[in-house]
């Protein structure tokens, strides 16, 4: 749902569907971009932490609710990359200098962990 903007407030996002997601933007645009980022955070970080994504809702079952009746309120709609929910391992060959590959096994080892698990662990950490 997007707010409309006045003279002194920016357009104002709220995603019904992923609750506590929100964002704005001085333009339309800009607004529809900053809440196509916002979901996706929103959804990276409910799945790093074992959180379910909810399914999107149906237009209508939304528009029933009346929630967001008025002329305030705009539908927008944003497209989400489906790679975000993808859950599938896949083989993936690096090149790295022997002595990060050596710091790597000793840092996953002192860890309990595996080369690839740790590799996955550092870059969810960034």
């Amino acid at each position: 749902m997007i707010e409309r903007a006045s003279d002194t407030q920016a357009f104002g996002v709220i995603v019904p569907d992923l609750p506590g997601c929100f964002s704005a933007g001085d333009t339309f645009n800009e607004a529809i971009d900053n809440a196509q980022e916002a979901m996706a955070l929103w959804i990276e970080d409910a799945l790093d932490n074992c959180n379910t994504v909810p399914a999107p809702s149906d237009l209508d079952t939304l528009r029933a609710t009346g929630q967001w009746s008025g002329s305030e309120w705009i539908w927008g709609f944003v497209d989400i990359d489906p790679a975000l929910l993808d859950e599938k391992f896949e083989r993936v060959n690096i090149t790295l200098p022997r002595r990060v590959i050596a710091r790597l096994d000793r840092v996953a080892k002192e860890a309990g962990e595996s080369r690839s698990s740790m590799i996955a662990k550092l870059a969810l950490s960034a």
